[in-house]
């Protein structure tokens, strides 16, 4: 059980950097400094989209518009460590 918590953290650590870069892929798509008509970069931001969006849709619905500026990845990144410390001072002290 324990080594089912590891993994789980691993991959909340992981994803935390997927929202990470997924916030700077947008800023630099946003401001041309990235050619998004190279394949290989619209390859990534594909992949980057497609990995937060699911996550971040519900979480725009409930923020209020604050025009072009988007707190949801900060959001985000802020539950994943929530439910990161959660499972380090919660569960994982008592799973043997």
């Amino acid at each position: 059980m324990r080594a089912i918590l590891d993994i789980v953290l691993i991959a909340l650590d992981f994803y935390q950097w997927i929202i990470i870069f997924s916030a700077v892929f947008s800023w630099l798509y946003a401001f041309n400094v990235i050619n998004p008509r190279n394949q290989f970069v619209s390859a990534i931001g594909q992949f980057l989209y497609q990995a937060t969006e699911p996550a971040l849709r519900p979480i725009r619905r409930y923020l209020p518009d604050l025009g072009t500026i988007d707190i949801s990845p900060i959001v985000l990144y802020l539950g994943t460590i929530l439910i990161q410390l959660i499972i380090e001072y919660y569960i994982k002290p008592y799973v043997f």
